[in-house]
């Protein structure tokens, strides 16, 4: 399967941009419209909320494709959805939650309250609410939308754009990861954003395959959402009561180890 060997610039950002941004936009008008007939404000309904998801990421994708990737390639976008054998999945895994467990440490040290971080986080507070309310949405949005359009955009579009375009991996990968972690708009989830970024860009660099990443992906997203259905939280720390520091240790022991065994098996280059 031949894959298209696009390039990620200015055109890519402006791309990715504008159709995640229009779809949106004209579906908060028609919502305005709506309000304004019968005084129906379906903003914080479900239904909004999973449409305004599908229809941004779909929209950015759709206008990579057809404004980059098939003017400068004459080809269709398209990746490599292949799996890897076993012994890959069993390190790969335990080094993601391994990273999970540092970046719930880091960002246990950003404060909740304050004049600048006490707003802010009182805002993201009431963003996880909504998104929390029904299991099911929160599942839908997080475990399986989630992965799957942004390890296209990030890794897929992003990630392998710029190393198409010469950046170095290493490079490429983090310059992904810190973009994603600043998409999420706050401190506490651009922390574990970066860190999780980095750990896919770096499983999906050594394998060349999307899928695992998409799989790490829903993973880390699957624990997230299932702390916080039966624990109250987002925190190992709190479910198994122990202070942040001994999981930072253990997830560093995890990831170090793994990470190490996992570039053994996977001493390859970028190349697709």
């Amino acid at each position: 399967m031949k894959l298209p060997q696009y390039t990620f610039d200015w055109r890519g950002i402006l791309a990715l941009f504008t159709g995640g941004f229009l779809p949106v936009f004209i579906l908060s008008a028609a919502n305005v419209a709506l309000m304004f007939l019968d005084g129906n404000n379906l903003q914080y309904s479900d239904f909004f909320l999973v449409v305004s998801n599908l229809v941004m990421w779909l929209g950015a994708i759709m206008a990579f494709d057809y404004f980059v990737c098939r003017p400068q390639t004459g080809l269709k976008l398209n990746f490599n959805m292949s799996p890897t054998n076993a012994g890959t999945y069993l390190l790969i895994f335990p080094m993601m939650l391994g990273m999970m467990f540092v970046a719930e440490f880091i960002t246990s040290l950003i404060p909740v309250s304050g004049r600048v971080f006490g707003k802010l986080y009182e805002y993201f507070s009431q963003m996880m609410d909504q998104l929390t309310r029904t299991p099911s949405t929160m599942i839908l949005l997080t475990v399986i939308m989630a992965p799957l359009f942004e390890e296209i955009v990030f890794r897929g579009i992003i990630q392998r754009g710029l190393m198409n375009g010469g950046m170095k991996p290493m490079t490429a990968i983090w310059t992904a990861a810190v973009i994603f972690g600043i998409v999420h708009g706050n401190p506490w989830q651009f922390v574990g954003a970066v860190l999780l970024g980095f750990a896919l860009g770096t499983v999906y660099y050594r394998t060349h395959s999307l899928l695992l990443s998409i799989f790490l992906h829903a993973f880390n997203n699957l624990c997230s959402s299932l702390l916080m259905m039966y624990a109250g939280s987002e925190s190992f720390a709190d479910l198994f009561h122990l202070p942040e520091w001994i999981l930072f240790v253990a997830g560093s022991l995890i990831f170090a180890v793994c990470y190490y065994f996992f570039i053994l098996r996977n001493k390859v280059y970028y190349a697709e």
